[in-house]
């Protein structure tokens, strides 16, 4: 076993921009100018490019390995291979042989959609799918840059029905200003849009379903509006209102900070000017390390192979050899770690991880 990286695997969308290209600077690490779309299409200079999919087993976008004895592999192919090496026992025992998370960076030069995702009974009783609860770290915000996470105010069914007919439903949700280093857990349910200027980092569950509420009447690239999935969106919608829906958590140097533990996946911010040492294997699960700030080497203890992490790019660190250094090279260096934590809990521990609210 040794750390996984990957292929570009780009999606053009109509609120995508260009920032991602230019921040993972793919020219110059992987020898080309341009990546792919569903099609294998060229995708050029003048086509957005909204989302990076960086460690993905979703059928129409499965992530290639890019080094070692399995470059050029798909990642569920390998998985299918080794799963219990590389996912990690328990992760096998409830989700068999397959990835459960999802890993993308999203640039919004545009507004997103305001949309829904199911929850696990609802996505498996009618689609036959996982349902989508997901997180979201704001890697840059142009000054002003605000996105959409849940109801501001009280609101019923039918007024739901009434503000989508009149495009009045953004009045009643919550705006936050975001900044960077801000956290929003955005469990399934929760209605959300990411607005323009800003660029993140998203863990969410392995699943594509999306009900679109309202998309401003826009068309996509082909010129046809976009379909909407208004009926599906209000059965899976939770209208409760918070007082706070941002995530609060303490981003301390040369820690692994917690910021999200879900019941799907749990989520550290990892600040080092120094060696740090990551030994993960009491989580029994694979770690996807995200870069998100430096270059840093990842120097496994058990066989001292080691890769370069660039920033803007990601690892998939096998369960098997989840006991690991990251070296800085050069400069300080933030990364997101996201894994499913597998340990017993105490009833009071295990509560607290439906608060989604991290403490030092």
């Amino acid at each position: 076993m040794y750390p996984l990286l990957f292929k570009p695997n780009l999606r053009p969308v109509i609120w995508g921009g260009q920032r991602l290209m230019t921040w993972k600077n793919l020219s110059s690490t992987y020898g080309i100018s341009y990546a792919q779309d569903d099609s294998h299409n060229i995708i050029t200079e003048d086509i957005p490019i909204g989302e990076s999919w960086e460690v993905s087993c979703i059928p129409q976008a499965v992530s290639i390995i890019a080094n070692g004895k399995w470059k050029d592999m798909k990642l569920d192919d390998v998985i299918r291979s080794f799963p219990e090496q590389i996912l990690g026992n328990d992760v096998v025992k409830h989700y068999g042989a397959t990835l459960p998370l999802l890993a993308k960076f999203i640039d919004a030069e545009h507004d997103l959609s305001v949309q829904v995702h199911p929850d696990d009974a609802m996505a498996e009783r009618l689609h036959g799918k996982r349902g989508k609860s997901e997180m979201w770290y704001i890697i840059d915000a142009k000054p002003g840059a605000y996105l959409y996470a849940g109801f501001k105010e009280n609101l019923t069914k039918e007024e739901y029905n009434r503000r989508i007919a009149d495009g009045s439903i953004c009045d009643v949700m919550a705006r936050h200003e975001v900044h960077t280093g801000d956290v929003f857990y955005l469990p399934a349910g929760r209605i959300h849009a990411i607005c323009s200027g800003i660029m993140l980092a998203e863990i969410q569950q392995a699943s594509d379903l999306t009900y679109r509420i309202y998309d401003y009447d826009r068309r996509d690239i082909d010129g046809n509006k976009r379909v909407l999935h208004t009926e599906l969106a209000s059965e899976a919608l939770d209208y409760e209102v918070l007082s706070e829906y941002r995530t609060i958590y303490t981003d301390d140097m040369q820690r692994a900070n917690p910021c999200i533990d879900s019941p799907f996946f749990s989520v550290r911010i990892v600040d080092f000017e120094g060696s740090f040492h990551r030994n993960l294997k009491k989580y029994g699960s694979f770690i996807i390390s995200m870069c998100l700030q430096g270059d840093c080497l990842i120097k496994i203890r058990s066989t001292q192979d080691g890769v370069i992490l660039r920033e803007g790019h990601t690892c998939l660190i096998p369960a098997e050899i989840a006991d690991y250094d990251v070296i800085p090279i050069g400069k300080k260096t933030k990364l997101l770690d996201a894994f499913i934590d597998n340990r017993e809990r105490s009833i009071l521990s295990a509560a607290s991880r439906f608060l989604h609210l991290a403490t030092k």
